[in-house]
């Protein structure tokens, strides 16, 4: 666990931000150093392939959903590795042709993440991957969607998990926070 301590002790920590009351933590840090880069990814891809494909054998990844925006920057890295195709979740109104979309509620306020409608196919095994969970309305909007499209969330993979806040409890799959902080 030499590696997940390297990876914390690397992230970003701004307190009252994005408002007052809030202390973000940032893995941008990480994405400066091509070593950590690869120590994480690395890390997430090994999670997924020695536990969450262990729970169903024979099964393989064929989508990653990467969560609008840092999902984007984890989400085709861990693709690539493991074969399986990606596909973004987005804020309302930034994907093109046919959508489906799911409202929620998150620490700040509410939104509306949106799909594109033919991008995981009926029975897909999906991974949906992001750099954080705090109250996991987020991650709960991109788990409906895969629903809505056909897929099936195999697992929740956060790089970060605020666990005091419980928004693990939210979701239809297993989760893995890499890193868990009280923070």
């Amino acid at each position: 666990m030499a590696d997940v301590q390297k990876l914390r002790d690397k992230l970003g920590r701004h307190p009252d931000f994005p408002k007052k009351g809030i202390n973000f933590l940032d893995i941008f840090p990480i994405f400066g150093d091509p070593i950590l880069t690869e120590l994480l990814i690395s890390h997430l891809v090994t999670h997924i392939v020695t536990v969450t494909l262990a729970k169903s054998p024979g099964t393989k990844i064929d989508v990653v959903v990467g969560l609008d925006a840092r999902g984007f920057l984890l989400g085709p890295l861990v693709a690539l590795r493991l074969g399986a195709g990606f596909v973004p979740v987005r804020k309302k109104g930034k994907l093109p042709g046919e959508t489906v979309h799911a409202e929620y509620v998150k620490e700040y306020g509410a939104d509306i993440f949106e799909m594109q409608a033919h991008s995981i196919a009926p029975g897909a095994n999906v991974i949906i991957i992001d750099d954080l969970i705090a109250t996991g309305g987020s991650a709960q909007a991109a788990g409906e969607l895969v629903k809505k499209l056909g897929g099936n969330t195999l697992e929740y993979i956060f790089v970060i998990g605020l666990t005091f806040l419980k928004g693990h409890e939210k979701l239809d799959a297993p989760v893995y926070c890499m890193i868990e902080s009280d923070e």
